[in-house]
């Protein structure tokens, strides 16, 4: 019951928001009870609405009017209760009541006192106000923060944050859940309230975060130290946070926590102390320390303005006066703020709670609240608010509690204590929620101690206080929340609101649910309001509770249901019968949801419709039905429904089984099958598949289209029955022969023939079913006759089939087919019988809408008779007709039938019917005169056509065999004519069951054709005769016959075949009447030169043939061939053969011709005989190029071609032929090229390959560099050419207009075998080589002989040759250049060029083409050097031309600047290509700065020769102005300073130190070391970097430069060099001494400063071990910088070949970085991508790994692991680091690397790895998985007794006995070597000895003497 409005004295109210169950009686109102409830509206908490965004009230609209002015007397209530005497009525408000009302929010200004405190209410918020907030919710586009006073606000997504853009775009909802957390205090600022319209409790509070709002008015000079302020993260940086208050010009900066608790996200909004102030840079600095922030209070300041305020900020505060309703406190000098009941210090406060707060006692406060319209303050005291924390609570809302205390009894409500854990929750009830019944006075009836009942109706969170009720209707409500509310639950409810979506209810405990408008009525509501009146009580149920939203159904069927609700998919069981409505109706079924979201589906044919009906015109949406579960799976939430109650089963019904007929009505039609109403007891469904329609697919396809809904069909045969379903069929061969088809295993037998159907077709053979699941499988070479055909291409998936059944083997579930036609062709004309039946069911559908006079047409004309018509049209193909009598129906005579006449249009003719399509509405007539004359004189004769047939069927037999000619071929069957019959037309198909996909047999008009009778004129044929041809079943005659027949055919006999089909390969004939022959193309013509051999056949032809071989044996005789042949030589042996034996035999090199049958990209295919074939690679073809690329079309089919056999494989009776002869050479590949008898494998083809053989090929990869080509010569076979080897000439580069796939003509030039064993095959495409030119082409390559030439031998060689070639290979040092594929030869750096070579690599890249001359050649070492200088080159050696003599000192000469050095200029002097040099110091009298500014290469100078020296070969010259005045006085200046220039030229140190090195410069030494000493110290490094060439260049100036120096010189540089070696020996003995004396040093007495570390390194700069500990010593001194530069001076002093040495300081350098890196990750991953560049990679990694698993950096170990094994895959160490690194974090699956690394391992390493695993696994992992892996590896290689060792080692290690001697018994028990025997023995008499064990000892020593005797013996 909902409680009745009472009679107020200010109108009506509802007794609260929520609706009880109260007491009916009436009572009047006092006075009293108007100050009670305005006391009580004051503390009441504003209800959370049920519905999230913002939910209903349950007050009418004139009880929201009242509540407005009951609140407004809620302050003056006490002071009118104290006034008014008893009876009376309250007085008038006077002006101090105003002025105290208005004081209210006055913030103490006006001077007086308020009496009540400051209190927010839905009333009185506005936008403005800042208040303090809890989060609750953090939803995805808003979040929901309880405010003070139990109020609800909401922020939108955009307002959380001022920067909320620029942090994120695509996820807000991650965003917002990662910066708040719920229970999270926030100051927050109201934006707006909905319209005052809407009612109170849907009003939504709109509220913002945004600190630009909140901190508004703020400036710099507002943040004062040790303030407490918000701000949210702007970015987060490496040592801290930037932070953003709100303010553009103001940012804020908090440190990161050395603890790293402290993890800030962008956007999180934090509270943080101020701790410095950068006024200068506008940044201030915060500490973010929680208990800092909880304790920090905001200090008095002068000045500050009111809008300076925050909510949360914590102030000092002094209590000015205690109020009615809590107390008044003044705060920061001059501000005042109130505090209401339930924010003191103690929220459990009794009555006397106002002796606690004296005047002026001191408080420490929370602002809560802040409004800057009425200045007032709200202040909270509550020790969780004011230590910055959310209040607990610790009970939730609907919650019974029976123990409630009361603490204290107030006019307004109650005060309790809830008992709960860990502390207890206050509780309030108001005045309204103590009873039903209003109580006058709650401190008689309630005392304080009291224990009561109360239930928990909401909660406030800022409060930390439980809203409560006493009412008994409150314990009674069968759904108090929203976890109450169950599906299917029954219960009563209040409708409040009404509209056009449906109607609002509410239940008894206050819930709110929605009825949709479906759901208000069983039927369609038009007009929801006049259905449910606001305020009535109705029964409903409900349906789902989603997202705290309910809802409930009105719909009685609903209500009232009995049965079991459907609320989840795992309730739905099959069988489980259940209410639901229909949502959705489709035209293939229904859908129906339950209750809680469930959806299920009804298949057409499970809604009980009449067939064809339309489910829309039956159902509605929103029907209640009455469905049952059909199926359900619970993984995808599908759910299948019936609205059959009781599901038919096909066993009720006993007439119907496999293979019985059944009727039924067409109930729907898809492409794939037509879906029908079977006629029985029960309502079944049947399903025809499209295939099962009719036995011809056209048929079928034709039929579906023209099917329609409701027709009916009759005797439909059922081949499966699933479940309730039906498989049915309307074939003709399935019908006619349905008692035969077989159902089960029993009733096959062997050697019969069945009727079926495809069923499935796969690569390997075809699926047969016949009746339910029984299937046959026809393999691939018993499904079809021609073996090479596609099985798809043969048969289509549901096919009638005839099969004949060949092996069934019933253990199994077997039977084995076949399909061939030849064993399974059909003995009657069912197959041509069904085409015509079908035809007439097809003319039915097409003519059911029309009338039956238009249908007799038919009637009128019979097969055979006279009728007369006119010409309509002529044309090609013959003549239209038209028919007098009968319309719509045309006549067709073909040209073949005119019987030579010729007529025009509009002619009358009198023809014979032969055919008549009743589908087409055409009919086949004929002129011919034996047709019209025979049916001309049986009218006369005047029998009826009923006695004509009569006469006709007395005359033919069924089975009688008869001759007959083709009159019509139509698409399925022929028309015939039987002449010795009166030339009855009868009808044959042109293919059979099992070939309908296969091509027909071509039959023409006029030919003559052999059949059998088998179905006389009836109407089951359609009045026709119906013939089988006995090319369709192969019948000829009877099988006496035919056995006497076949004893005369013998192998050898000659006999006169008919010609019957010519195909590409063999002609099919018939002879001797019976008997089937082919003759193969090879048996046509002795050789076989022709390229067309069956050009001269043509069909029916007669030709006389030997038979050579008997048929082969097949599964049917009717398809047996015999072999024959028709050669000439063949036929002319005249004796008796008794057995023409095909050639299986040949020997390698014997010639033989074939015809091609097949060509493809690489391989040309020919017939050789009958059963042998050949290929010929397409490179064995030809050898010119074009003809190669012209490969496919050289090779028609059909033509002859011959070749030699190269391998033969006997099993495949496969040759391989080349076409060019083979060679018994020596020097052939194989066997000495001797011939192979023997089956030679098919990959080796190089038996035929020689030196000088010219070849096709086809460049298989263009090599890199001067590497040449790879080119392919054979299927497998390849070979090189060189690079010299490409172009006859020598052109720059030889591999232009070359690419891959390219046909090529090539030379075998050396065939030989390499180290590996393999061959290598040298190649040459040069077309100067003999045999590779063209006939136009020799003469030009005569001409070239010279320009061709290439140097096979060094002795072809001689100095002063000369040469060309390529650069194979540059260094700094000089070049390698290629003279030939077999001649090398080197180039110093000296004699590159005339010009210095700067960068060699650069000047001379590999490929180069280079010209030049020999200098020397050595046979005997094969070493060849080459000069390329021009002027050496085809003349005088520049020793000889380079003539001092004709220059004198003082000669004036010109020349050109040809380098500019910083020493002087190198000038070349004019016409004689010497050079000399002028010092800087004789360019002029005056002093040059820059000489590069002054001189560029190539300017014209005139000079002075100043000194000559013919030793060196050096000319000085000079430049200056003095030097070109006359006068001998002048001449003699240059000599003094001459002098200096020697001097100074002798003094440098690379002439000095190394004068060798003038002499292998060049003659012109200082022109090339003149150019100063960084100069070589660049071609030093650049040298050490460059790989070694075959021959060490070193070797080269040392030892060949001797052979144009002088003996004596040759002397002088062996005693040096011997010299250096044993300087160079005592050095590093002398080295190794220091550092072994230093290492002694330092472990004595350890350097104690820098500079004894600086003398130590010095004198040890290679020991790794003296540079870390000065590392360390840095490290100690805090100087983190100075270790680091140390490091890297390690690195750079340490010799490069001390790897070990230098990876040392690279393991110091990682751990250094790893403990002082900022970051350390980053700062040791640019170390370690050093060092892998200079150290081995491998070990580098390692050092890696071991430093972070020193340090436990685990997670960094395990990324680096999976890198090393990603880059080193094939290491089975990094493999088991790997192992190690999953068992130490007990990772599980292991078993997933070790499959890993096997696959990634080598096979050599899989031992090692398993048993080091399995070590491992016994040390710290599972000693189980261990004991697997030693077990896996023993069963590979169980005499591995090292494996054994290690075994027995680790379960020894383990302990367990039982186990140990059960290893070593299986161990002892193997049958291995004595010596290994000796030591199993061994170990384990070791372990029994270890255990004490005595008698296990003797077992061991008597199992070891067991052992020796059973081996002695």
């Amino acid at each position: 019951m909902v409680a009745p409005s009472r009679k107020v004295p200010n109108g009506k109210r509802n007794d609260s928001t929520r609706v009880f169950k109260s007491s009916k009686k009436l009572f009047k109102k006092t006075k009293d009870d108007v100050t009670a409830r305005s006391e009580a509206m004051a503390l009441q908490l504003e209800e959370v609405p049920d519905f999230p965004r913002g939910g209903g009230t349950s007050l009418s609209k004139k009880e929201r009017e009242k509540i407005h002015e009951e609140v407004d007397a809620e302050f003056d209530a006490d002071e009118r209760v104290a006034k008014r005497s008893k009876g009376g009525k309250p007085k008038k408000r006077t002006t101090s009541d105003v002025d105290e009302l208005g004081s209210l929010f006055d913030g103490g200004l006006t001077g007086k006192r308020p009496r009540y405190v400051n209190k927010i209410t839905i009333k009185n918020i506005s936008p403005g106000m800042k208040l303090l907030g809890v989060v609750t919710e953090v939803n995805q586009k808003d979040i929901v923060i309880s405010l003070p006073g139990g109020l609800r606000g909401l922020v939108r997504a955009s307002e959380a944050l001022d920067f909320i853009d620029s942090v994120t775009e695509d996820d807000e909802t991650e965003l917002l859940r990662d910066i708040f957390s719920v229970g999270q205090l926030v100051p927050c600022i109201v934006l707006q309230l909905d319209d005052d319209k809407k009612e109170a409790g849907k009003r939504k509070i709109w509220l913002s975060l945004r600190l630009s709002l909140l901190h508004k008015g703020f400036s710099l000079d507002s943040f004062q130290l040790g303030m407490v302020v918000t701000a949210n993260v702007k970015s987060v940086e490496d040592h801290g946070y930037i932070l953003h208050f709100g303010m553009p010009s103001i940012t804020g900066f908090i440190k990161k926590s050395n603890d790293g608790n402290q993890e800030l996200k962008t956007g999180q909004l934090i509270q943080g102390v101020v701790t410095n102030i950068d006024k200068e840079r506008k940044i201030v600095r915060l500490s973010s320390d929680p208990d800092l922030v909880a304790k920090c209070v905001t200090k008095d300041l002068s000045g500050m303005s009111f809008d300076l305020l925050i909510p949360g900020m914590m102030v000092n505060s002094r209590v000015q006066s205690v109020l009615e309703n809590g107390i008044l406190l003044g705060f920061l000098m001059y501000f005042t703020g109130t505090v209401d009941l339930f924010h003191l210090q103690n929220p459990m406060c009794n009555k006397s709670w106002k002796d606690e707060y004296n005047q002026s006692k001191m408080v420490n406060a929370r602002v809560l609240f802040i409004d800057p319209s009425t200045r007032a303050v709200g202040l909270t005291l509550n020790p969780y608010l004011v230590g910055n924390k959310a209040p607990p609570l610790h009970v939730s809302s609907g919650d019974i509690v029976d123990e409630a205390k009361v603490i204290r009894v107030d006019k307004s409500g109650l005060l309790l204590e809830l008992p709960s854990k860990p502390i207890s929750t206050p509780a309030y009830v108001s005045t309204y929620d103590v009873a039903e019944d209003e109580v006058k006075k709650l401190e008689k009836k309630y005392k304080e101690g009291n224990r009561i009942r109360v239930r928990i109706l909401c909660l406030k969170q800022m409060e930390g206080l439980a809203i409560g009720t006493l009412k008994e209707s409150a314990f009674e409500g069968p759904a108090f929340t929203h976890s109450d509310v169950k599906p299917g639950m029954v219960t009563k409810a209040k409708v409040i609101s009404v509209d056009t979506f449906g109607a609002i209810v509410q239940f008894p405990g206050g819930l709110k649910a929605m009825c949709p408008l479906r759901h208000m009525s069983e039927f369609e509501v038009t007009k929801p309001r006049k259905k449910f009146k606001v305020g009535a009580e109705l029964i409903f149920r409900v349906l789902g509770c989603k997202s705290k939203r309910i809802t409930v159904t009105y719909k009685k069927t609903l209500v009232k249901s009995k049965l079991p609700i459907l609320s989840s998919y795992a309730d739905a069981t099959e069988g489980l019968v259940t209410h639901g409505w229909i949502t959705k109706i489709e035209k293939h079924g229904c859908f129906v949801r339950f209750y809680n979201g469930v959806q299920g589906f009804v298949a057409r044919f499970e809604l009980g419709l009449e067939p064809g009906s339309d489910p829309g015109s039956v159902f509605h949406v929103g029907e209640v039905v009455k469905c049952r579960v059909t199926s359900a799976v619970h993984g995808t939430r599908r759910i299948n429904l019936s609205f059959m109650i009781k599901p038919t089963s096909v066993s009720e019904d006993d007439s119907i089984k496999l293979g019985s007929f059944v009727s039924g009505v067409i109930d729907s039609i898809t492409p794939q099958a037509v879906t029908v109403h079977v006629k029985s007891k029960g309502f079944l469904k049947g399903t025809i598949s499209t295939e099962q329609l009719a036995d011809h697919h056209d048929q079928a396809n034709l039929m579906l289209s023209l099917l329609r809904p409701g027709f009916e069909l009759d005797k439909l045969l059922v081949i499966d029955i699933e479940g309730n379903s039906l498989a049915l069929s309307s074939k003709y061969s399935l019908i006619k022969f349905a008692e035969e088809l077989p159902s089960d295993f029993s009733q096959l037998q062997p050697n019969s023939v069945v009727h079926g159907y495809v069923c499935n077709l796969i690569e390997n053979g075809c699926f047969v079913r016949f009746l339910g699941r029984l299937t046959g499988f026809a393999p691939r070479s018993k499904a079809i006759d021609e073996p090479r055909a596609d099985l798809s291409e043969s048969f289509f998936v549901g096919q009638s089939v005839r099969a004949n059944i060949v092996d069934v083997n019933q253990e199994k579930s077997r039977v084995t087919l076949s399909l061939k036609q030849s064993s399974c062709a059909s003995v009657d004309a069912s197959f041509v019988q069904e085409y015509f039946l079908t035809d007439e069911k097809i003319s039915d559908l097409q003519s059911s809408d029309i009338t039956e006079t238009e249908c007799s047409w038919v009637e009128k004309l019979s097969i055979g008779s006279l009728i007369k018509g006119t010409v309509q049209e002529k044309n090609d193909l013959g003549l239209v007709v038209n028919f007098d009598n009968i319309n719509n129906v045309l006549g067709f005579i073909p040209k073949y039938h005119l019987g030579g006449t010729s007529l025009e249009n509009g002619s009358v003719v009198q023809a014979v019917v032969l055919d008549i399509s009743r589908a087409e509405r055409l009919v086949d007539l004929s002129l011919k005169p034996e047709l019209i004359n025979t049916s001309a004189k049986e009218v006369s004769s005047s029998q009826s056509k009923r006695k004509r047939k009569r006469g006709i069927s007395k005359e033919l037999e069924v089975h009688q065999r008869v001759s007959a000619v083709v009159e019509i071929v139509k698409e399925q069957y022929l028309i015939l004519s039987i002449p010795e019959h009166n030339y009855t037309i009868g009808y044959a198909a042109v293919s059979d069951y099992n070939t309908q996909k296969l091509p027909v047999k071509q039959f023409c008009t006029g030919q003559s054709v052999v059949a059998s009778v088998e179905a006389l004129q009836n109407p089951s044929t359609s009045g026709r005769l119906l013939l089988l041809l006995d090319s369709v079943s192969g019948n000829s005659e009877s099988s006496s016959k035919r056995a006497k027949k076949k004893s005369n055919c013998e192998v050898g006999s000659v006999v006169q075949a008919e010609i019957t089909e010519i195909k590409p390969f063999e002609v099919r004939v018939n002879f001797e009447q019976s008997f089937r022959g082919r003759i193969h193309i090879t048996e046509v013509n002795d050789v076989g030169t022709s390229e067309e051999p069956f050009a001269k056949f043509r069909v029916g032809q007669s030709v006389s043939a030997r038979v050579v071989a008997k048929p082969c044996h097949t599964d049917n005789k009717k398809s047996q061939l015999w072999e024959l042949s028709v050669k000439p030589a063949t036929l002319k042996d005249s004796g008796e053969l008794t057995e023409v034996r095909e050639q299986l035999e040949f020997v390698s090199g014997e010639r033989l011709c074939g015809y091609v049958y097949k060509v493809d990209k690489e391989w040309v295919w020919l017939a050789i005989s009958r059963n042998v074939t050949a290929r010929l690679f397409i490179l064995d073809t030809a050898c010119d190029a074009r003809e190669l690329e012209e490969f496919e079309g050289r090779f028609p089919i059909g033509k002859a071609v011959s070749g030699y056999v190269l391998t033969y494989n006997k099993e495949k009776k496969t040759l391989r032929l080349v076409q060019r002869p083979l060679l018994n050479i020596q020097k052939s590949i194989v066997n000495d090229g001797g011939p192979k008898t023997d089956s030679i494998p098919g990959d080796d083809a190089t038996l035929f390959i020689h030196e000088g053989d010219i070849l096709g090929g086809r460049i298989s990869k263009i090599l890199p560099g001067v590497g040449g080509l790879r080119v392919q010569i054979g299927p497998y076979v390849f070979g090189r050419v060189h690079f010299t080897e490409i172009n006859d000439s020598w052109v720059s580069n030889p591999l232009d207009g070359l690419h891959e796939g390219q046909f090529v003509k090539c030379k075998v030039l050396e065939i030989s075998n390499s180290s590996k064993g393999t061959l290598q095959i040298e190649l040459s495409l040069r077309t100067s080589l003999d045999g590779m030119n063209s006939d136009h082409l020799s003469e030009a390559s005569s001409n070239n002989v010279s320009v061709c030439k290439r140097f096979e031998r060094i002795e072809d060689l001689s100095p002063d040759m000369g040469i060309e070639g390529y650069v194979k290979n540059t260094m700094s040092k000089g070049c390698f250049i290629m003279l030939s594929r077999t001649v090398d030869a080197k180039v110093l750096l000296s004699n590159l060029c005339d010009t210095f070579v700067k960068d060699p690599e650069k000047q001379f890249p590999v490929g180069k083409l280079v010209t030049g001359r020999v200098l020397t050649v050595e046979p005997l070492s094969k070493r060849v050097e080459v000069t390329l200088k021009t002027g050496n080159a085809g003349g005088p050696l520049k020793s000889e031309s380079y003539d001092l003599k004709q220059f004198h000192v003082g000669d004036m000469i010109s020349g050109r600047i040809k380098r500019v050095e910083p020493y002087g200029l190198f000038i070349e002097i004019d016409q004689t290509g010497m050079v000399g040099l002028c010092h800087k110091s004789q360019l002029s009298d005056d002093k040059i700065e820059d000489i590069h500014a002054r001189y560029e290469a190539g300017e014209s100078v005139t000079a002075n020769i100043l000194k000559l020296d013919e030793e060196k070969r050096r000319i000085s010259l000079g430049m200056k102005s003095s030097y070109f005045m006359n006068g001998d006085d002048d001449k003699a200046q240059p000599r003094s300073e001459e002098n200096a220039n020697e001097d100074s030229m002798e003094c440098d140190p690379i002439n000095d130190s190394k004068p060798g090195v003038l002499t292998a410069v060049g003659d012109f030494g200082f022109q090339e070391t003149n150019s100063g000493t960084s100069m070589v110290l660049a071609q030093v490094e650049s040298r050490a970097s460059i790989l070694p060439l075959e021959v060490d260049l070193d070797d080269i100036e040392e030892a060949d430069f001797g052979n144009n120096q002088n003996q004596k010189l040759q002397g002088a540089d062996k005693d040096e060099k011997s010299k250096r070696r044993e300087k160079q020996k005592d050095k590093e003995e002398r080295e190794k001494k220091i550092q072994a004396a230093e290492g002694r040093l330092l472990e004595n007495h350890a350097p104690e400063s820098a500079d004894e570390f600086e003398k130590l390194v010095r004198s040890s700069p290679n020991s790794s071990f003296v540079w870390i500990k000065y590392m360390a010593f840095m490290l100690s001194l805090a100087d983190i910088e100075k270790a680091r530069s140390i490091a890297e001076r390690a690195l750079r002093t340490i010799n490069i070949r001390e790897e070990e040495e230098k990876l040392n300081i690279w393991v110091a350098y990682f751990n250094l970085e790893n403990e002082h890196g900022s970051p350390p990750e980053e700062a040791v991953k640019k170390v370690f991508e050093r060092a892998r560049q200079y150290c081995d990679p491998k070990k580098v990694y390692h050092a890696l790994l071991g430093v972070y698993e020193r340090t436990d950096q685990y997670k960094l170990a395990d990324k680096l692991l999976d890198e090393m094994i990603k880059k080193f895959k094939q290491s089975c160490k990094v493999w088991l680091r790997k192992i190690q690194s999953y068992l130490k974090l007990n990772e599980e699956n292991i078993q997933t690397v070790v499959n890993r690394a096997l696959l990634c391992l080598p096979r050599h390493k899989h031992i090692k790895f398993i048993s080091q695993t399995a070590i491992l696994e016994f040390k710290c992992g599972v000693a189980d998985r261990g004991r697997s892996l030693f077990e896996g590896v023993l069963r590979e290689y169980p005499k591995r007794t090292d494996l054994w060792s290690v075994y027995l080692d680790q379960e020894i290690r383990l302990g367990e006995v039982d186990v140990i001697r059960s290893l070593f018994e299986r161990a002892i028990s193997l049958s291995l070597p004595p010596k290994k025997m000796k030591f199993l023995f061994k170990k384990f008499l070791e372990y029994e000895k270890a255990a004490g064990d005595e008698e296990r000892v003797e077992y061991v020593k008597q199992r070891a003497m067991e052992y020796a005797n059973s081996t002695l013996a």
